[in-house]
């Protein structure tokens, strides 16, 4: 699919050159001179919009009309020509961990002729976990607008065909898009995208990046056409400490600051747009533990009446001082089939990563499984040089992907070799790819390993790669075993992500961390249930909802690595300007989704959904529509969408050609998929599907009358005609005939015009 929209995209600008921009005018020589031997650079770095094209013909300067030689044929996949981009903004607010990004630009169809239409297709890249909240757009010189909406649908069989049909995509798993359709040439389109993603913290620091990077190619041409940028940025830490900048991508002005409020902005005209992501890096200014407790009310239209709560902890910059647990890990790692080729060399360089990150006091053992298991070793082994050097021995040896996916043999295992782990953080890394039916009862048969444990039981880390494995099943795991989950979509992240978890989970400054609320709370609930420890590499943020009286001091205790007791008293406070609504939906909702999916329950995938059309959160039970405005009037949403759920029916085909609805597919990443699994296929590759009869016949019969078209000219035809006799005619006339009934309109008209 990667490779398929770059090389719509290379023919796109290859097709552009066709365009005519008036005397003097030409594009930037670094558009033409871009080099095409790279598909991947063609994947968009920002927000873009595309025309897409599929008649060459219809390619030309909708203001300044040109003679251009008629191009015969389609290009299948239909041709991407990047639209050049006349203004954008983005407005950033970063609360907690949290940011919530809103990119606002206008595009020309600067490249199809005046009269023609195209559908464009828009691209959204996200940052790190992002999630599509909601998309605007307005059309000039069009029938209509579109606004996003979500919504459930009103039965499986609604739900699983927008799954399957719906226009919406990932491209790559950061990057969303959509296609909108009929658009004038010439026309201006509007565009306001909104997403949340996670601010990823390392070193003390919390660091954002944002993709607004803009190639050269969305200029637009001419020295007078203004182009001007804008970057507002906005830092609410929720954290009564002071706030310390380390490092800004984008000249930022100050524009106020408090305690733990910062507001930044930057706006110019500019010759070229922005060729850099928005990178942004601050510091909580602390040297030990610290934290706090903040409180809010539920907003008016919230269907949960309870009280909100988040609960933080962070470490310190102080690194020296502070002592971690030791280590005792257990690495799982899946060598079915399906892990050939990149996944499998990715996760062994990992690995090796990882163990050469253990001091000489840590133990370590590795579990290599398929529908078998290979151990290194049957006891844990002291994290020495040599016993380094060997494991990479054995990696070498042992790590080759071959056979079925079988997850609780290892994992039972592990828990064996880590059953008598004392004054340590005894450490579970399962790394898989796939999914199996006994998923289930694996999550109840550790649930009771982990409660028959010591003092400290083993800690649960999971990562997943590709969406082959069932990522709540995973998520699950590392939360009854108060660990941490990772994913990767792309082989290519293997390595640093693998490495980043590590780094998180086996870093511990405090474990089995307990509050002591209860007493004065008539009901809790917390996301997750199970507090995860604190480690130097991420903060620790719990929320919840709860009735009661919430006391003013809180008491918070934990285990420090020299087996003593810390504990800290953390003030309350009611935080109105902390937007909890929104910081913690991401998180409610996949931990939700994770008791949904195990319980089995409706009452909670109805609980997930309404959270979900409330928040404009995308979840697994809901879905993204767009309703279109027709003639600067709104599709009256009683007819479209029903009450209480926003549950709809699917439209007649008459609906979806009036294009009052357009159904994008579930933005969930899904169960897994057994019969992936079971057939060993490849993270990443889909089933290959024979084409239907039909289809097969009506692209042969494009393809030979394209090369007819391409080698042919009309003198030559009308020549060669002339010494036809009557029974070669009517042959022919036959022929272009059966040709129309496969949709062979186009080539058929040709012919005869020229005949």
């Amino acid at each position: 699919m990667v490779d398929e929209f770059s090389m719509s995209v290379t023919c796109g600008l290859m097709l552009s050159k066709r365009l005519y921009y008036g005397k003097g005018a030409s594009p930037t020589p670094a558009v033409m001179s871009r080099s095409l031997s790279s598909t991947e650079s063609y994947l968009p770095t920002a927000v873009m919009a595309y025309a897409v094209v599929p008649e060459p013909a219809a390619v030309d300067n909708p203001d300044v009309p040109s003679y251009q030689p008629y191009v015969h044929g389609r290009c299948e996949p239909p041709a991407l020509i990047p639209l050049h981009m006349h203004e954008v903004s983005m407005e950033v607010d970063c609360c907690m961990d949290t940011a919530f990004v809103t990119v606002s630009g206008a595009w020309r169809v600067h490249c199809i002729m005046a009269g023609r239409r195209c559908d464009c297709r828009i691209a959204i890249p996200m940052g790190e976990q992002g999630s599509l909240l909601g998309v605007e757009i307005d059309v000039s010189e069009t029938e209509g607008s579109y606004k996003s909406k979500w919504v459930t649908l009103a039965n499986s069989k609604e739900t699983e065909k927008v799954a399957k049909s719906g226009d919406g995509y990932f491209l790559t798993p950061h990057i969303f898009t959509f296609k909108i359709p009929r658009v004038d040439g010439g026309s201006n389109v509007s565009i306001k995208v909104s997403w949340s993603q996670k601010l990823s913290y390392q070193d003390g620091q919390f660091c954002l990046n944002i993709p607004f990077s803009f190639p050269a190619y969305v200029i637009p041409v001419g020295k007078k056409i203004p182009k001007r940028e804008k970057i507002q940025l906005n830092v609410n830490s929720g954290i009564g400490t002071e706030l310390l900048i380390k490092y800004t991508s984008h000249p930022l002005k100050e524009l106020g600051r408090e305690v733990r409020k910062l507001s930044f902005i930057y706006e110019a005209e500019v010759p070229a747009w922005s060729t850099s992501d928005l990178n942004f890096a601050y510091t909580v200014s602390s040297s030990g533990i610290f934290g706090g407790v903040l409180l809010q009310s539920p907003p008016l239209c919230d269907f949960d009446e309870r009280e909100m709560f988040c609960f933080y902890l962070f470490p310190g910059h102080n690194l020296q001082n502070r002592k971690v647990f030791r280590r005792e890990v257990v690495f799982i790692v899946d060598i079915s089939e399906s892990m050939q080729g990149h996944p499998i060399e990715n996760v062994k360089n990992a690995l090796l990563a990882s163990l050469s990150k253990l001091n000489p006091q840590d133990s370590f053992n590795i579990i290599a499984f398929n529908n078998e298991i290979l151990l290194f070793s049957s006891t844990m082994v002291m994290a020495t040089h040599g016993s380094i050097l060997n494991a990479t021995q054995w990696l070498s040896s042992n790590l080759t992907a071959d056979g079925g996916t079988n997850i609780m043999l290892p994992l039972k295992q592990a828990m064996k070799l880590l059953s008598d782990a004392s004054e340590s953080i005894p450490l579970i890394f399962l790394i898989t790819d796939g999914s199996v039916e006994d998923e289930r009862e694996i999550f109840n048969v550790i649930k009771g390993y982990l409660s028959s444990g010591g003092s400290v039981s083993p800690r649960i880390c999971t990562f997943g790669i590709g969406l082959y494995c069932n990522h709540y099943f995973l998520q699950m795991l590392a939360q009854i075993g108060r660990g941490h989950y990772d994913c990767t979509y792309n082989a290519n992240n293997i390595e640093l992500q693998m490495e980043r978890l590590f780094t998180t989970a086996s870093s511990v400054v405090l474990a089995n961390i307990t509050m002591d609320i209860l007493e004065n709370l008539d009901s809790l609930e917390l996301f997750p249930s199970h507090i995860p420890d604190l480690s130097f590499g991420s903060p620790l943020i719990v929320s919840g909802r709860y009735k009661g009286d919430f006391p003013d001091v809180i008491k918070v205790n934990g285990m420090l690595a020299d087996m003593s007791t810390f504990v800290i008293d953390l003030k309350v406070q009611n935080a109105k300007d902390v937007p909890f609504d929104r910081i913690l939906t991401r998180r409610q909702i996949d931990i939700l989704t994770c008791h949904a999916w195990l319980s089995e329950s409706q009452e909670l995938e109805e609980k997930v959904a309404k959270i979900s059309l409330q928040t404009s959160f995308p979840s697994e039970y809901s879905s993204l529509i767009f309703l279109q405005t027709d003639s600067g009037k709104k599709v009256p949403e009683s007819i479209l969408v029903r009450e209480i759920f926003n549950k709809i029916n699917l439209p007649t085909k008459g609906d979806l050609n009036s294009q009052k609805i357009i159904l994008l597919q579930c933005l969930g990443v899904g169960f897994g998929n057994l019969n992936a699994t079971a057939k060993n296929i490849p993270s990443g590759t889909e089933e290959s599907k024979s084409p239907e009869g039909a289809e097969i016949l009506v692209k042969a019969a494009s393809n030979f009358c394209s090369m007819l078209l391409d080698r042919c000219c009309c003198m030559c035809f009308i020549q060669a005609c002339s010494y036809m006799n009557n029974q070669c005619s009517i042959v022919f006339s036959q022929l272009c005939t059966a040709l129309a009934c496969f949709e062979c309109v186009d080539c058929c008209y040709e012919l005869c015009a020229c005949f």
